[in-house]
Formats: C-alpha cells, sequence, structure tokens
C-alpha cells in the first residue's frame, strides 16, 4: 500500500525567485477516513478485548491524557509515542512587565515512537491523477 499524492502549483517561496514563480509541490491525498467504532473494531480483532472494551479504555486514556498534560507531564504512550503540552507567549522588554496573559492557547506536540517511526521510513509514494504534462494539459 501506498500513500497518495498530488502535485499543487504554489508561490515559489526560495531566495531570489521572482515575484510571478511558481513551483510544483507534492501534496498528501486522503485515501479515506478510519472511523473510532471501526478502530475499535480493528483491535478488538487481534485480541482478547471486545470493541466496547477498547472503547472504554481509549474514553479513560483520553481522560488521563488531559488531566496529566495539564499538569505539565510528558505522557509517554509506548510504541505510540509521546504527548507534551508546549506554550508561546508575546515577550516583554522586563521580567516584572511579563504576567501569564501573554501566553497562548497551550498545543499538545506529538513525538511518534519507533514503530511509527519505521512506518515514515518505509512509506512508499503514489501519484494520483495525472501522469502526463500533455493528460493534465488536457492534449491527449
Amino acid at each position: 500500500m501506498a500513500l497518495g499524492y498530488m502535485l499543487v502549483q504554489r508561490k515559489d517561496m526560495s531566495e531570489g525567485a521572482g515575484p510571478d514563480a511558481k513551483l510544483y509541490y507534492a501534496q498528501a491525498v486522503s485515501s479515506g477516513e478510519m472511523t473510532f467504532e471501526e478502530l475499535c473494531d480493528d483491535i478488538a480483532e487481534t485480541c482478547t478485548l471486545t470493541s466496547a472494551d477498547v472503547k472504554a479504555c481509549l474514553d479513560r486514556m483520553t481522560w488521563a491524557l488531559a488531566k496529566n498534560l495539564q499538569a505539565g507531564r510528558i505522557v509517554q504512550l509506548g510504541e505510540l509515542g509521546n504527548f507534551r503540552m508546549t506554550i508561546g507567549s508575546r515577550g516583554t522588554i522586563t521580567k516584572e512587565e511579563f504576567d501569564a496573559s501573554l501566553i497562548r492557547k497551550p498545543k499538545v506536540t506529538f513525538y511518534p515512537g519507533k514503530r511509527i517511526q519505521t512506518a515514515r521510513t518505509e512509506t512508499k509514494f503514489e501519484r494520483i491523477g495525472a501522469e502526463t504534462e500533455e493528460e493534465e494539459a488536457g492534449t491527449v
């Protein structure tokens, strides 16, 4: 199985590019969506848990993840990877001027584990759509 992509033309942002210069870039194309129920069914098929057991476990995992992220902890989920909260803020000239109201809404950052990293490096790609410039231009 391959990850599909299509080519999209965007402004060339490289140094020295002309004001109207454009380049083609790859953009991932989704091949569908897996629902939460389908994911739970998939997991249940490969272990002794029922789909309802998997749903209950994932529900509690979300609760525990949120609670621990709010407490400033890095949450490790084995081979899946880990989650941590990151923040940014507006700056001030002096420490005394700074207060928590200058902090932007936190972001949750995911760092993939070894198995997902391996999946990334082993991913194959397949171009979706026109295969030649003639097909793209409609001249074939």
